[in-house]
């Protein structure tokens, strides 16, 4: 079975952040996520992942102004100075944080600019921080993201998050695989994670619709997560989701997998 993380971004959020990391150890979680650690004092951060034996197991690159709508700036061709100092302030918090992925959030299309200049521009940023990263043993992420919940967004599918990855060339680049962006934009879970798994460095999940926990929704997790299994995935499921009541009742999804992966293993 997967090693499941919690995000602590959209999970025990009704108790401030540094306290989230015991709750979801007292939940039965070897590691957790986040979308942004940077409001976090890194050394303070570290101190209580360690205290409660945790792997921070991913988290994003600066976004721009998030409260704004920005969602990434890397597809930015005037904003690359700002991508490079995000780049930089991240692999501070990773290298404290012991953490070994870094996530890119491309961007929606800026106005004024064709896709054409966006892509090159997002291709530049990625082959940069990439070879920055590479150096110190950290992988880089790209995320493909559903325009429904994000309009505008330049990179949407798998298949041309493995594009800028073949034409970037670095051999620390992948995908973050999210299971609910996936789902909403075009489906076909199995066979893309299947055909793509090579350069799948990291996953996410959650139901469709509502983005709640898996269950509550269309996606048959029940299968898909053992299958995932017998493919060979030995990364992180990050668990980014809004539960649809609290957060510890939205965990009886993962006894059901656990018992989904014992039965599977008896056939």
């Amino acid at each position: 079975m997967p090693t499941f993380a919690a995000n602590l971004s959209m999970l025990f959020t009704d108790v401030p952040f540094l306290e989230r990391i015991a709750a979801a150890r007292s939940a039965g979680f070897k590691a957790v996520e986040c979308q942004f650690p940077y409001a976090l004092d890194k050394h303070e951060l570290a101190s209580t992942l360690n205290e409660n034996g945790l792997a921070l197991a991913l988290f994003n690159l600066p976004a721009g102004d998030w409260e704004a709508g920005e969602r990434g700036i890397a597809c930015h061709p005037d904003r690359v100075g700002e991508f490079r100092d995000g780049v930089w302030l991240a692999l501070e918090y990773a290298q404290v944080l012991g953490c070994s992925r870094l996530n890119c959030l491309a961007g929606k299309l800026p106005a004024g600019v064709v896709d054409d200049e966006a892509r090159s521009t997002l291709l530049a940023n990625l082959k940069w921080a990439a070879s920055k990263l590479e150096k110190v043993g950290i992988a880089l992420l790209i995320e493909p993201v559903n325009t429904f919940d994000v309009p505008g967004f330049v990179l949407t599918n798998t298949d041309d998050a493995v594009s800028l990855i073949h034409d970037a060339g670095v051999f620390n680049l992948f995908v973050q695989y999210d299971i609910y962006h996936a789902q909403r934009m075009k489906g076909e879970l199995a066979n893309t994670i299947q055909r793509h798994l090579p350069l799948i460095g990291h996953m996410q999940l959650a139901d469709n619709p509502g983005r709640h926990e898996p269950g509550t929704g269309e996606i048959n997790f029940r299968w898909l997560l053992p299958y995932i299994d017998t493919l060979g995935y030995d990364g992180y499921i990050g668990c980014e989701y809004i539960p649809a009541s609290t957060t510890i009742n939205s965990l009886d999804w993962l006894k059901d997998s656990i018992q989904a992966e014992y039965d599977h293993g008896k056939q």
